[in-house]
This record gives C-alpha cells, structure tokens and sequence, in this order.
C-alpha cells in the first residue's frame, strides 16, 4: 500500500515537471510573436493582424494551465481554489509584454552575466545607449502615426482645438494689451517721460523667458501641467494688475502675467500636433492659428469699445481711480480664466507619456480618443485593437541631489536651479548634428519675422498718430495781444494759443482747456473753479491775486518762468487727470488697429486651405518675400487712408508666413525636445519684438526711408532662408 502511495506521489510529481516545462517554452513563443509584431510596426505594416496569433498562444498557455488545475484536483483535494494551478516559480511577470524584464531574471552572480540576457546599462557605453533610444523613438513614431489613424479625426480633437484654442488667444490679446493700455496707464499713474515706454519692452522680456522656461519644462513635467501653471499665472497677475496702482507694482503683475502667458505658444503647438495624424496636421494647426488672430480682434474690438469711454470709471476718493483702460484690461483676462477652466477637464498628450516610459497612462489616452471618436461617429462597438506600444529606452540622468538637512527655500531654489541646467542641456542638443543647421535657419527666420512684423505694428499706428497729430496742428487758433475783463468761461476752449494776453476779474468755470497753451499772458483777480486741463500749459505767465479751487492746474502746467504772486490753491485734484473724450485720436487709432486685424482674416483662412497643397515652405518663404515686397509701397503713404491701406496689406500677408512657421517649427523637432526647441525660438520672436519696438518707435516723425528699408530687407532675407529649411509635410511626427 505504501509503495503505490510513493508511485503516485512521483506520478504527481513528474506531472507537475511536464506542465512547468510546457509553460515554460509557452512563454517562450509568446515572446516570439510579440518580438515579431514590433518588426511588423517599423515596417509600416498593420499591427492587428498580430492578434489571431497572440490569441492562438494564449489559448494554448490555458489550456496548459487548466490541465494543471485538473492534475491538483485529482491529487490534491485539500487545496484551495485561490491556490489551484499557482506556481510562484512560474507566474509571469505582469510588465512582461512591455519587453520589461521581471526583477527576478536579474538577481545573478556579481560579475556574471546569465546567457540570453543583455548587458547591463551601466556597463554599456553612452552613446550606445542614446541611438538604442534613438531607434526607439522611430519605430514608435511609425507605430504611433498608425494609431492615430485608427484612433480617426473627430469629436476629440475638436473638444482640445476649442480648449487650445483658448488659450492661444489669451496670448494675442496679452501681446495688444501692452500697446492699447500703455498711454492710458503712463498717464493715469502719472509716470514721467523718462520711464515712458518701459511698460511694452518689459513685458516682451517677461514673455521672452516664460517662452523659454515653460516651453522647456513641458518636456519634463508635460503638456497640461505646464500649460495649466503658466495660465494661472497670467489669469491670476492679469487681474490683479487692473486694481493696483502704483506704476511699479503695476509693472510687476504685467511682467509676472508676461512671464506665464509666454509659454502658451510652444506648450499648445506641441500639445496639438501630438494628437493629429500626418494628414490632417497642416491644416488643424493652420486652422489652431487663427486663434491668435481671434485674440488680436478681440482686444482691438475691447479697446475701441471701452478705453475711450470715460464713463466707464469709478472712483473712491481721490486716491483710488479705476478708469475705463482698468476695465478693458480685467475683460481682456476672461480668456485666459476659460482657458484654465476647460484644460481642466482635457488629458496629458498621450505621446509625451508614451516618451517618458509611461506605458498605460498613455494607452488610456489613446482609447480615450478612440472611444470619443467612434461614439461620435455611432460607431461605439468599435474596439481598440492596440494593445502594445513601443517604448522608447528610458535613459537615467545623473542630477547632483541637495542635502534634505537643508531649508525648503534653498531645496525650492536648487530644484529650480536643476531643472533650468537641465532645459539648457536639452536645447543644446538641439544645436548638434543633425539638428544644427536647421535649428540656425529656423532661428533666423524666426528673429526676421518678428522683428519686421513687430517693428512695423508699432511703427504704422505711430505714423498715423504723427499723421493726425500734424494735421491736428494746422488748424491751431492763435490769439494775439488780447485783453478779456470781467468774462466767465464755461465752455471748452480747444487747439489754441493765446500769446500776451490780459485777463482781468475773469472767472474759468466747470470747463475744460484742451491742447490750450498761454505764452506771456497774465491773469489779475481771476478765479479758476473746476478747471480741467488736458495738454495744456501756462508759459511765462504771471497770476496775481487768483484763486484756484478744485483743479488740476500745479506746478508741472506753469512752466518756463510762471509766477504766482498773492494766489490761493485750494482742493486741488490730485493724480494725473485723465479722459479720453478730450483724445481727438483715441477713437481713430484702436478703430484703425481693429481694421487691421480684420484683414487677417481672410489670409488665415486662405493658408489654412493651402497649407497641405502647397507646402509649408514655399508658404513661408512666399509670404515672407510678398510683405517685404509691399513694404517699399510705404514710400507713397502721405495720407491716413493710404497708410490704413498699407497696414491691412501687410497684415493679410503675413499671416500666412505666422501659420506656415508655427507648423514646420512644430514638426522639425522630436518630442522630446519639441517645447524646448519651439520656446527657444518663441523666445527669439519676443526679443526680435523687443528690439523692433525700440527702434522702429526712435524713428517715427523722422524719416521713412530707414523703416521701409530695414523691414524690406529683413522680411525678404528671412523669407530666402526659410526656403532653405527641410520639407515635414510628409514626415511623421517623431
């Protein structure tokens, strides 16, 4: 009895051994077929027709696996279910079909490497390691743009282009806040002429180096994250900046909302073209372009609506003013607020996780899409056949680690200090073979175009004003020698000179002195009550014996020798007083400016249309050589109407240049340098806007022929040289 117990007990036993070893080279062929799928992906071939195949080797597998379950029941009875079948020796390893080796295949001898398995990363050499990865991200770019395609075109991709969308508009509208509020504020803060014009290049650097800093750091922390942080930034300094008011913290919220609305441009290009397949990529980003043109018409429709309004303003006191330019700027932060509100309730790019080793995050994403997209197409039994992704060799970056004895303050600063060494380390590889020479005509096209398009939109609505402000002139009344005793002036007194006159017990009453300037005259016994001056100034004149009660007549409007002798001021109105019913421009200029964007329009639509057809550089190089070419027609703009006529031209005709640059610079970089390379060059664009404000304004008023050639030339030569960067409209997104 007892020896057929033993023969049943190794029955059981060699039992078991067949089924391991039949596991075992199960195992083996699952790893075949899966190792010949990823083949069929980098040789462009359809990857479901895999999958009969991986069903077929798991049937097998358990099978196996339930002819070991009937093998325990027969032998085993007091065995658990939980338990039946379960073998921890042989359980595979749930990371398995990522390619991703269990933790116990590495657990050898130090110093010996077992045989089949590779070497290890540490003792492979660098550069061995980075074209592993580099072959990496090119099968999973081939296998990625199929899954796109299978994921479709729809209901998705338009929610993220509206959300997108959004946010690129939050971006034209800062970049024409800064103009349209620059007047009002500096003269509503009272700033002097010597700090006048720091507002607008400041804020440009503050968007330079959110450009550069937030463009990198998505490719570290992702696309919505970064996008989200930036956002908030701008909504939240935007709309403090309305309420403050000192001009320096005034300058301080811009240049803070500056800094976190510059990364909006490299984060939503790149976020965008991650979720589009090759064929609808030009276009949707051509169409995502116009955005910014949405921005720009919006806040030259809420400047020309609200600034010269002055009827828009409260105030507490004479302390606290909150005029209409305050308004205008509190609405102009509702698109950033939505902006933040919807990107809320959008995923991470699926392409960035799949970059950065995170496999299901990113697959989720991607039947995410699927699922949208074929519920709106009534398609919803439509399944997702991936069930594989490649990814791509993750690479350990060697950080110097501060001491955690240390304050959070000077972690928070080294963190800091890191993550800028590591965005420097990311562009600079950007600048080697075989990104360089590309990476050089992209930033030259980019500094060109900025620098003439910027330069330009200052210096057209200046030469306008110029324009205006001669004509203007022209009609100034002069009055000479008079003598005016015992009159009370209640009305407006507008564009004139008095020169030598003599006012005698005359009483200035509840009016307004606009662009009036008095030279040599003096006033005797005169009372001046309510008394608002705009532009106007009191020159070598003497009051004698005058009261002056609630005006704004001080010490900055009696200039070049003004006397006040046995004179009284009392209430007078403190602050710069300020209205824009008395601006015989403001109306003109924002309606001009709104014109302006207008003709964009038609531009966007046309190279959105076009982008796919005739390709992104004879695009940009086209459009880029036509504006130059338009400049030299400034030379005939000797009036308001022809100038206006000239800046819609050019603004039709740059747009299209805008829409082809943003596309190829979108595609020209990899993944995982796309938000670093786009900012870089972003932030070229904003310091090309910087020097073009600079010098294009230093010229207004004094010549025509340095503008128009400058711009000309600097137009037409980045044009040349965009026709020299590569062609990616039939690449893939790498």
């Amino acid at each position: 009895m007892e020896d057929t117990y033993n023969n049943r007990t190794s029955l059981v036993k060699g039992a078991k051994d067949m089924v391991k070893e039949a596991k075992r080279h199960t195992a083996k062929k699952v790893n075949k077929v899966v190792d010949r799928a990823a083949d069929e992906y980098s040789s462009h071939r359809n990857y479901a027709r895999f999958q009969d195949e991986e069903d077929e080797d798991e049937d097998f597998y358990r099978n196996q696996k339930g002819h070991e379950g009937e093998s325990y029941r027969d032998n085993e009875e007091g065995s658990s279910d939980a338990t039946e079948g379960h073998d921890d020796e042989d359980e595979i390893y749930e990371g398995e079909y990522q390619g991703i080796p269990s933790a116990a295949d590495k657990k050898h001898k130090e110093g010996q490497v077992a045989l089949g398995q590779p070497t290890s990363d540490a003792a492979r050499d660098r550069s061995e390691l980075e074209q592993e990865r580099d072959a990496d991200e090119e099968e999973l770019a081939q296998q990625y743009e199929l899954i796109m395609q299978e994921c479709g075109h729809g209901s998705f991709q338009w929610q993220l282009f509206f959300v997108l969308g959004l946010a690129l508009m939050s971006d034209g509208v800062e970049v024409f806040v800064v103009g349209f509020v620059l007047p009002s504020a500096e003269t509503d803060m009272c700033v002097p002429n010597s700090s006048s014009g720091w507002l607008g290049s400041i804020v440009y650097l503050g968007m330079m180096v959110g450009a550069f800093f937030w463009g990198g750091m998505s490719d570290k922390l992702g696309r919505r994250q970064c996008l989200l942080i930036c956002m908030s930034t701008n909504g939240f300094f935007a709309f403090l900046s309305s309420f403050v008011q000192g001009y320096g913290l005034f300058l301080l919220c811009r240049v803070v909302a500056g800094f976190g609305i510059g990364g909006a441009v490299p984060i939503v290009f790149s976020f965008f073209a991650e979720v589009l397949s090759r064929e609808k990529r030009g276009e949707h980003l051509s169409w995502l372009c116009m955005f910014w043109m949405i921005g720009e018409i919006y806040a030259s429709a809420m400047a020309w609506a609200i600034i010269p309004h002055y009827g828009w303003s409260f105030s507490m006191g004479s302390a606290y003013q909150f005029h209409s330019w305050r308004v205008f700027v509190v609405v102009c932060a509702l698109p950033c607020v939505c902006a933040v509100v919807a990107l809320t309730f959008m995923p991470e790019s699926p392409r960035y996780y799949l970059e950065v080793g995170k496999h299901d995050e990113g697959w989720m994403i991607l039947k995410q899409i699927h699922d949208t997209n074929m519920r709106a197409r009534g398609q919803p039994e439509k399944v997702f056949t991936v069930n594989r992704i490649k990814i791509p060799r993750q690479l350990d970056e060697l950080v110097e680690m501060e001491s955690e004895t240390g304050n959070p303050v000077s972690r928070f600063f080294f963190r800091i200090k890191a993550e800028i060494h590591g965005i420097y380390l990311n562009l600079m590889k950007c600048f080697k073979y075989p990104m360089q020479e590309n990476m050089m005509r992209l930033a030259i096209v980019w500094f060109t175009l900025s620098f003439g398009y910027y330069g330009l939109s200052v210096w057209f609505p200046d030469v306008i004003k110029h324009l205006q402000a001669d004509e203007y002139a022209s009609k100034v009344q002069i009055h000479i020698n008079e003598r005016i005793e015992g009159f009370t002036f209640n009305f407006t007194l507008e564009n004139q000179i008095h020169r030598n006159g003599t006012f005698i017990h005359d009483q200035f009453v509840n009016m307004k002195l606009k662009s009036v300037t008095f030279i040599d005259s003096t006033f005797r016994y005169c009372t001046f009550d309510d008394v608002t001056s705009v532009g106007s100034l009191f020159k070598n004149c003497t009051f004698i014996d005058t009261f002056f009660f609630n005006t704004d007549i001080d010490e900055s409007k009696l200039v070049e020798g003004t006397e006040v002798i046995n004179s009284t001021f009392t209430h007078n109105k403190t602050g710069c007083q300020m209205t824009f019913v008395d601006d015989y421009s403001a109306y003109w200029v924002y309606f001009i400016n709104f014109l302006g964007t207008l003709a964009v329009l038609p531009g966007n639509i046309v190279s959105a249309l076009l982008m796919d057809k005739i390709g992104r550089l004879s695009m940009l190089g086209g459009s880029m050589i036509l504006s130059g070419i338009s400049c030299f027609f400034l030379w005939f703009g000797t009036s308001e109407s022809m100038m206006i006529f000239m800046l819609c031209l050019y603004n039709g005709l740059s747009i299209s240049a805008w829409n082809s640059l943003d596309v190829v610079t979108t595609e020209s970089f990899p993944t995982v340098r796309r938000g670093t390379g786009f900012g870089f060059c972003n932030a070229l664009c904003k310091l090309a806007a910087v020097l073009g404000n600079l010098i294009f304004g230093s010229l207004v008023g004094i010549t025509k022929a340095v503008p128009i050639l400058m711009a000309s030339s600097v137009l037409v030569g980045g044009g040349l040289v965009g026709l020299r960067l590569p062609d990616t409209r039939s690449n893939v997104l790498m």
